[in-house]
């Protein structure tokens, strides 16, 4: 994405948006509710970020999606140390400029998904 389509985008690309759905339903319970809360937050967040916020989001979620891991998640235990590492300091980087309504999805998702 160039600059400006990456700053007048409200919505993720849709190829990210379904393989980040496709590794929630395939990896949530793995990957545990902190995890898929943040990649939530991050999802939910991408409509009102800043261009510097949603590179952040934006290579935070592919992070999250690829096969191509510094832990491969097919490890027991470890497998999603790696990712919570990147989503967790994406979260920290835009946590001061995403909206409340954005976090507050995010844990009414996960409260519905992992009650």
């Amino acid at each position: 994405m160039e600059n400006n389509e990456l700053q007048e985008s409200k919505e993720l690309d849709e190829s990210i948006v379904s393989g980040m759905w496709a590794h929630i339903k395939k990896y949530a319970k793995k990957a545990g509710i902190e995890l898929i809360k943040n990649v939530l937050i991050l999802y939910y967040a991408w409509p009102d970020a800043s261009i510097a916020d949603k590179a952040v989001i934006l290579g935070a979620i592919t992070y999250f999606i690829s096969p191509l891991d510094v832990i491969p998640d097919a490890l027991p235990v470890v497998g999603f140390s790696d990712d919570l590492g990147v989503v967790s300091a994406a979260v920290a980087k835009i946590r001061l400029t995403c909206s409340q309504a954005a976090i507050t999805k995010a844990e009414e998702k996960c409260k519905e998904w992992f009650a």
